[in-house]
């Protein structure tokens, strides 16, 4: 099976979109599928792998992170592409990449599905906020509605994903799939280079906050919950890890608290090594998003034996088992501060559940779920044919002789 993967983000930008890509393609690969990407081409750090097509794109005001790709080179990459004889087209995000993905589909016949990674109507409000709140979330579900139901599947990371998404009244078929973890990138680390590296000393008690430096991240109540805690633990100290458009006000906020002696924020850590060691270095994970549709990073820092400390709302109601590797935590400061405070306060209950983090976060293999994404690939073909032959049978037929 050949597919084409379209998306308006990729690295060198990191976040979980990046990640689910690159962590598809590689399974699907071994799975014997052929598979392409289509991203932006950005002004440094392209990554260059096999299968990887870039395209010339624009700076984007309101969220200069990203990049718009151009029309034009899209349409002549369409044309370049036709021979390849693609079986699919998997869209990856809901921008100029979902036009371009059915774009593709429409003009080589073959069917399109797209995976609906970010709840946008807690999205949109944060980079648009002279909009009303009201207005902005009614036009993220009518927009997302219109795209989904032009597509032939779609598949959500978690159940709660795919609860809102038929809420929203999206009526093409809908399949779970999050994406899994290669035990080959979740090994090794080291905790005690981490610690030495910032000057952290053995024994003072870490947490850490993995992802993108985002106001939907809610890392703002996570600083607030932090003063809880140190009123327990006078020296605890929260790394936060991560880069975005929220990082300046985040960091007048912890002034404004006078937490600046039990912050720190660190920026990106590169995946291979210094991630990996400050998972290890961590006495706890914490995560306060309330708009995840799956938290990857939950399982990364299970994986790596971190205990998680976390609210359990939408997709990350889907990973988190109390006891199992975590402990789920009310939508409230102080309540979430308390089982903080347990886990730093308790060895054998740090222990214990770091024990069960590493056998939780095995379940969710990358190789399994690749699996039911080419499973879900092959109904999705075999459902275009039934239709085809269907209209034309006679068709179909000749075809076949």
């Amino acid at each position: 099976m050949r597919i084409l993967h379209v998306s308006d983000v990729y690295f060198p930008r990191v976040n979980g979109v990046s990640t689910s890509i690159r962590t598809f393609r590689a399974e699907l690969e071994r799975l014997g599928h052929e598979s392409a990407l289509v991203a932006p081409r950005y002004p440094v750090g392209d990554t260059d792998e096999p299968g990887v097509h870039r395209i010339d794109s624009r700076y984007l005001p309101l969220d200069p992170e990203d990049r718009a790709m151009r029309w034009r080179p899209l349409r002549a990459l369409a044309r370049e592409l036709a021979p390849r004889r693609f079986d699919l087209v998997h869209v990856q995000t809901p921008f100029l990449a979902h036009y371009a993905g059915l774009a593709f589909a429409r003009a080589w016949d073959v069917p399109a599905v797209a995976t609906y990674h970010t709840l946008f109507e807690e999205y949109l409000f944060h980079y648009v906020p002279f909009a009303p709140r009201a207005a902005m979330r009614a036009l993220a579900r009518r927009f997302s509605r219109g795209q989904c139901n032009a597509l032939d599947a779609v598949v959500a990371p978690s159940g709660p994903m795919r609860d809102a998404l038929r809420r929203y009244g999206v009526t093409a078929p809908i399949e779970v799939i999050p994406t899994g973890l290669r035990p080959e990138e979740l090994t090794g680390g080291d905790g005690a280079r981490f610690r030495s590296r910032y000057g952290i000393p053995p024994s003072r008690p870490l947490l850490a906050f993995v992802g993108r430096v985002a106001f939907e991240k809610n890392i703002d109540f996570l600083l607030r919950m932090l003063l809880q805690v140190r009123r327990e633990i006078p020296d605890v100290l929260l790394v936060v890890t991560g880069e975005g458009p929220a990082e300046s006000r985040l960091k007048r906020l912890a002034t404004a608290l006078e937490l600046d002696a039990n912050v720190r924020f660190l920026g990106y850590l590169d995946r291979g090594s210094a991630l990996l060691d400050c998972y290890r270095a961590a006495d706890a994970f914490v995560f306060a998003s309330r708009t995840e549709t799956q938290g990857l990073v939950l399982l990364e820092a299970m994986a790596l034996g971190t205990p998680v400390v976390a609210l359990a709302v939408m997709g990350t109601a889907d990973i988190l088992r109390e006891g199992r590797g975590a402990l789920i935590a009310p939508d409230d400061e102080r309540e979430f501060a308390a089982r903080v405070v347990a886990v730093l306060a308790d060895p054998e209950l740090a222990a214990a559940l770091s024990a069960s983090a590493r056998e939780h976060a095995a379940a969710w293999s990358a190789a399994a779920m690749a699996r039911r994404l080419a499973g879900l690939y092959e109904r999705v073909l075999a459902s275009r044919a039934g239709r085809v032959r269907a209209r034309d049978p006679a068709a179909v037929a000749t075809t076949a002789d």
